[in-house]
């Protein structure tokens, strides 16, 4: 299948912005790539890319045959994939763009409990925003997305959705975290808050049933690293909110608290593939996977 190599000289050449950078990456030399560039235009009759003083970039011809690039190579993915599924084997590589908020704990508890069972199974992992997920999933470039509370759209077919509860975060030591297991916003609104940022579900969720009410939440820390927000619930007896499958409480020392004002909304984690595009058959099974541990009753 050297032809399908070859074309995925150009993809790299596509994604790095340079036949140097797109050699170092393939691990070839860059009059290998070079060469196989000039034999795919000169077979097209066309550019496949601009020639720019620091790179290169995609024509219109060119946008057309990446388009194609990653649709044969999306395919060959799946046809590996049900060769192995007939050989009985369950090997693959699963590709996946996830929210932050579920990075730290429960991305990796599900694949660590996926290997159990399929041990050889390879997994291609990257953390971003709704904008960026999209942007992938419709590039071909991942197999699923998994984010807080994205409304489907019409390219996009749901296979997880599953209601999320948003939660208050503090350390065990925290006052709110004495007695009882809900607390009003109106209560957090006295401590020190360090809260995601605007960019972020679950702030917007919150933010958006602050608008209609009197409480306003102003943060002494807004990041966009979830870590780091964390790490605040240490000191100054600070509290932040997270959606339940992405509150880490760092074995035992934090703690969560349901909100208990009425009317407030409950999020959604969307798991979800292109509509016009079938999973390989080891993707859907870890699809199936991330269902079931959400479905399992909590402990």
């Amino acid at each position: 299948m050297n032809h399908l190599r070859f074309l995925r000289y150009v993809d790299e050449i596509a994604r790095s912005g340079s036949i140097r950078a797109a050699a170092e990456r393939l691990h070839v030399a860059p009059s290998a790539v070079n060469r196989r560039l000039q034999d795919i235009e000169q077979e097209l009759d066309a550019p496949i890319f601009e020639r720019l003083p620091r790179g290169k970039r995609l024509t219109a011809a060119g946008e057309m045959f990446i388009t194609y690039v990653r649709s044969r190579q999306a395919e060959l993915e799946q046809v590996r994939s049900r060769i192995e599924e007939l050989k009985g084997l369950r090997r693959g590589t699963v590709k996946l763009i996830t929210s932050q908020g579920l990075a730290p704990s429960f991305v990796p508890q599900a694949i660590a409990s996926f290997r159990q069972l399929h041990p050889q199974v390879e997994f291609k992992v990257q953390v971003g925003d709704h904008v960026q997920a999209l942007g992938a999933l419709r590039a071909l470039e991942t197999d699923l997305i998994l984010v807080f509370n994205l409304d489907s759209e019409p390219d996009l077919h749901p296979i997880v959705f599953h209601e999320q509860k948003l939660l208050a975060v503090m350390h065990r030591s925290h006052r709110l975290a004495q007695g009882s297991n809900s607390i009003r916003l109106a209560d957090c609104a006295s401590y020190p808050l360090a809260l995601p940022n605007r960019d972020t579900a679950g702030r917007q969720m919150l933010e958006r049933f602050l608008l209609r009410r009197s409480i306003e939440l102003k943060p002494m820390v807004e990041s966009n690293s979830f870590e780091l927000l964390r790490g605040c619930l240490y000191h100054q007896n600070a509290l932040t909110f997270q959606f339940e499958s992405g509150a880490v409480t760092d074995g035992g020392e934090l703690v969560t608290r349901d909100i208990e004002d009425r009317g407030f909304p409950l999020g959604h984690i969307l798991m979800a593939r292109l509509a016009k595009r079938q999973l390989p058959v080891i993707a859907h099974a870890f699809a199936e996977h991330v269902l079931s541990r959400l479905e399992r009753p909590a402990d």
